[in-house]
């Protein structure tokens, strides 16, 4: 399939003059992906903080998820499928532009206003030319973005020009104010703003002295906020069934505050623990659970699934405490599998094969050129788009063209200290910039990360480093720097 490109500006511009700039026509997109010349619906579900086995389907025995599974019963599941970091924002920001958080400056959760946040005066990112510096022996790191610059070119934006009518719903945390979700090309924001997590769970959504959320009126004194979610995004399929439209479903679920209906965690506290065994925060992954439902059982009733595709995944590993994800190691904000590894389904009738699973590895820069491609539309033009459509994985008429993906996180948090990742066929070499240097996985034969290789292997570590380094210099990334010690 060919591709025209356009730069922002264009795509903007075509969208304000109505003007349907697909990459190929209708007939052409009908013949290539669907039965009909219609363009797909998509609908695009990223869950906050949600773990690799935390579904039936990936190997839970404690969490229901009868409507996660049945997803993947009737579309592709994939094994290695992973976020762009192992914590939020950076995440969020390559799902919506479809390129590395290392190219965009998003390299850590944003701390905007609601998290104590300031908001330059002048307006500019602090990720631009801002540096940390940490005490006696330690490096000094690029600051992280406050926001996700209105020059990107988020998915909703890639599809208006099409004839897309697109809808936030949930959290955003990609910025404050006027980086709100409907500065960033979406017609519709329910949710969306600077919080990383809702205050309370329960209407009015708010708790002590933390307010609501700005963008969602309360409606319900005591309505579970998943619940909100799922019948706001049952509102704008059923308004807007005739097509083509995009929701970006990004719940608040299954982040902290750990919040659960009552009568579902009293449920879970009769049941009989494994190594996932919090209550309450199974109510809240069975109430991620309930919302797919809802949600697909819209598409079906009103007979549209065969014409939407349904991406759903996560944005970091699961938090280690309220769940846990073994067979991998560790959980949320570390550079191990539990941190990375994602669920990854995706169902599209008459194009994915019920049933199917794939085994190559995905990631979030990917959503972005999968998305644009099933809809026809263009890629942008002034810009690298580091995302791969896996169109061809999802159709199984071929595979991948890149060989190696890769992750960069150049800050201190907690006991994680700065790192880079390539993950090239079944090898990991995660590198430090500070400490233990490298350490080298065989994912095939070790996915729990238990025996390092580094020592055993130091021309495949050499050959790894390589190749990451190039990549670093290639999107720009900031690298830490040792501090300057100056004597008084």
């Amino acid at each position: 399939m060919t591709h025209r490109t356009f730069t922002r500006r264009g795509l903007l511009k075509a969208a304000g003059l109505g003007v349907a700039a697909a990459a190929v026509s209708g007939s052409a997109a009908a013949k290539t992906f669907g039965k009909t010349a219609r363009k797909p619906n998509i609908v695009l579900i990223l869950v906050d903080d949600m773990g690799w086995t935390d579904a039936g389907c990936y190997g839970s025995k404690y969490f229901d998820t009868p409507n996660i599974d049945r997803l993947a019963a009737k579309g592709m599941k994939f094994t290695d499928g992973y976020a762009a970091c192992a914590v939020c924002s950076p995440t969020r920001a390559a799902v919506m532009t479809g390129r590395y958080p290392a190219r965009l400056g998003v390299t850590d959760w944003i701390r905007a206003r609601f998290q104590g946040g300031k908001i330059p005066a002048n307006k500019v990112n602090p990720s631009v030319s801002g540096w940390t510096r940490g005490g006696r022996g330690k490096l000094s790191c690029p600051q992280n973005a406050l926001w996700l610059e209105l020059d990107e070119i988020t998915i909703a934006e890639a599809l208006k020009p099409a004839g897309y009518t697109s809808c936030h719903i949930g959290k955003w945390h990609l910025g404050a104010d006027e980086w709100y979700p409907d500065k960033q090309g979406f017609d519709t924001n329910i949710g969306g703003c600077d919080h990383g997590q809702p205050p309370s769970y329960f209407d009015p959504y708010k708790r002590g002295r933390q307010g609501n959320i700005p963008t969602l009126k309360p409606r319900k004194k005591g309505e579970f906020l998943t619940d909100r979610e799922a019948d706001e995004a049952v509102k704008f399929i059923t308004k807007h069934q005739a097509g083509p439209f995009f929701l970006y479903m990004a719940h608040y679920a299954v982040h902290t505050p750990l919040m659960g209906k009552t009568d579902v965690v009293a449920k879970y506290k009769a049941k009989t623990p494994t190594n996932q065994k919090n209550p309450t925060y199974a109510a809240m992954v069975e109430s991620v659970d309930d919302a797919l439902g809802r949600i697909v059982g819209t598409l079906e009733s009103l007979k549209i699934a065969d014409n939407t595709m349904v991406i759903f995944t996560s944005d970091n590993g699961g938090l280690l405490g309220p769940t846990s994800n073994l067979p991998l190691r560790s959980g949320k904000g570390y550079p191990y599998e539990g941190g990375i590894r994602e669920p990854l389904i995706v169902r599209w009738d008459g194009v994915v094969k019920a049933g199917s699973t794939c085994k190559v590895p995905v990631t979030s820069v990917d959503y972005f050129p999968t998305v644009c491609q099933a809809a026809g539309v263009a890629l942008p033009a002034d810009r690298a788009i580091d995302g791969e459509s896996i169109m061809p994985l999802l159709r199984q008429t071929g595979g991948l063209k890149r060989e190696a993906i890769f992750w960069h996180f150049p800050h201190y948090r907690g006991r994680v200290v700065p790192y880079s990742i390539i993950r090239q066929g079944k090898w990991k070499l995660l590198k430090r910039y500070t400490g233990k240097p490298f350490e080298l996985f065989d994912l095939e034969a070790d996915l729990s990360e238990k025996t390092d290789l580094a020592a055993k292997m130091p021309d495949k570590v050499k050959a790894l480093d390589a190749r990451l380094k190039a990549w670093l210099k290639h999107v720009g990334a900031k690298i830490p720097r040792k501090v300057i010690q100056t004597r008084t």
